[in-house]
């Protein structure tokens, strides 16, 4: 623990006025130095605005499917089977994101802050350079693509326009991990909570009237669905932009910056790899699972696709005060405090278990309840409900392996969890959900007990070789 969190307050009634007033600066953010102040409150400042914009991000997934569950199951279907896809996508965006966090962060612990607004131009350019293919594969080969997922008919004739319009419109889903990565990494974690406060709340105001239609507006069903995403991440794109001309508390673009530097670039692709290896190694274990539901029906898709959502929209807390573990861990080793850095981690992870343990206390007690608020369908409540139930077992121990993967990646070394996720979820997840479901007939109970043994697993491994600090010595 750091030695000045153990500063006595000086009244009693100092505590309501000092934890107000840090409330408040996290929310309109500060130009406090990570690397000095005290670790409580760094963590404070840096996982209150974290979570305040990824809570939001999950309402939005939660209002999206609440409304494309009024078109039936063939949608929700249709949804989670182009999710497959964009688990890919996210994968790349979330990987070149940790790589960017890391650079960022360690540029910004070493005082060489024109360095992090050159890094963030090379991020922004290596996103261009991956979102032109997959928008020309996802807007031509839609149909094609959903074909492979064991789509049904109704996705085939209807829902292949949600996936050109999800797929096409990838780019603003890069820039978003991206431009979010570098102000995160440079502290300035309140834009990024504004940036998504705008591009949801935006959403959650347009997917009810694009897909149910009002008034002039026509009811656009699921594609309406897709429109509205792309407008409200557009918007948010648009205002990242502004904001990282303009210049925040810690870190500031200018014009004169905004061309390739082969050699910083190469940095940030080379240090990405690891973290987009990894994450296309968890997300594609994914895929897999849902093309084994696929072949069950898709009642298992979509209690599937519920319960994830719900899963999504419950542990972005705890995403978030990880990612405020990423950013402390970069700065601090920046600034040659690895102790420092090791602390904020722990810190971070104990109150993850504590928050997660009543998130699965209400999973296990109310799973019904939980997924039939989205759908009426008893088949599809069934599905959720019991994937629900099983994820209460493991989820304090997923809050560990969130936390303890984000030190590697903060301290850029993104090689080591993507040979834990090759071992832990394509050597054992993918063909224990096989064996269960399939061979043993166990259908979708047998791939969540898969997912339920993977996810421990990989969580306790994680933390221990964490533990070991093997990371603290890596160069980014």
């Amino acid at each position: 623990m750091d030695s000045q969190d153990t500063q006595a307050l000086p009244s009693g009634t100092a505590a309501p006025h000092s934890l107000w007033r840090e409330l408040r600066d996290a929310i309109r953010g500060t130009e406090a130095d990570y690397t000095k102040i005290p670790l409580r409150r760094a963590v404070l400042l840096l996982a209150v605005p974290m979570v305040l914009e990824l809570v939001l991000e999950s309402t939005f997934a939660v209002v999206d499917i609440y409304f494309v569950a009024t078109l039936g199951p063939s949608a929700v279907a249709t949804v989670g089977l182009t999710e497959s896809y964009l688990f890919l996508l996210y994968a790349v965006a979330m990987g070149l994101a940790m790589a960017v966090t890391a650079v960022i962060a360690r540029r910004i612990g070493e005082g060489k802050k024109e360095e992090a607004a050159i890094s963030a131009v090379q991020a922004i350019f290596v996103a261009l350079l991956v979102a032109l293919p997959v928008a020309v594969v996802g807007i031509v080969y839609a149909k094609d693509l959903l074909r492979l997922m064991g789509a049904d008919a109704w996705a085939l004739a209807h829902g292949y326009r949600y996936t050109q319009w999800m797929l096409g419109g990838n780019l603003v889903i890069l820039l978003l991990f991206v431009i979010n990565a570098v102000f995160r990494g440079a502290g300035d974690a309140a834009i990024s909570m504004r940036v998504l406060w705008l591009a949801n709340g935006l959403n959650i105001l347009l997917c009810p009237l694009l897909i149910l239609g009002y008034g002039p507006v026509p009811a656009l069903g699921i594609e309406g669905a897709a429109m509205a995403t792309n407008i409200g991440r557009g918007c948010g794109v648009l205002f990242q932009l502004w904001m990282l001309l303009r210049g925040g508390k810690h870190i500031r673009v200018l014009v004169s910056q905004i061309r390739v530097h082969g050699e910083v670039l190469w940095n940030i692709v080379r240090t990405s790899l690891g973290g987009i290896g990894q994450m296309i190694v968890a997300m594609s274990a994914w895929i897999f699972l849902m093309r084994i539901l696929a072949d069950i029906g898709s009642a298992a898709v979509a209690g599937a696709t519920i319960a994830i959502r719900l899963m999504m929209f419950t542990m972005t807390p705890a995403w978030g005060m990880s990612n405020a573990a990423a950013t402390l861990v970069g700065q601090n080793l920046g600034a040659n405090e690895p102790g420092r850095a090791e602390a904020a981690v722990w810190h971070i992870g104990w109150y993850n278990m504590g928050y997660l343990l009543v998130i699965a206390a209400c999973f296990f007690l109310f799973p019904q309840q939980l997924v039939g608020f989205f759908t009426h369908d008893p088949a599809v409540i069934k599905v959720g409900a019991e994937w629900l139930r099983i994820l209460s077992y493991s989820l304090y121990v997923y809050g560990w392996w969130m936390v303890s993967v984000q030190a590697f990646n903060g301290a850029g070394d993104t090689v080591t969890p993507t040979r834990i996720n090759l071992v832990f979820f394509w050597l054992i997840q993918i063909p224990l959900a096989w064996l269960l479901a399939l061979h043993f007939g166990w259908k979708e109970t047998g791939v969540f007990w898969a997912a339920f043994v993977s996810e421990t697993s990989v969580g306790l491994f994680t933390l221990w070789l964490f533990s070991r600090g093997g990371w603290k010595t890596a160069k980014v």
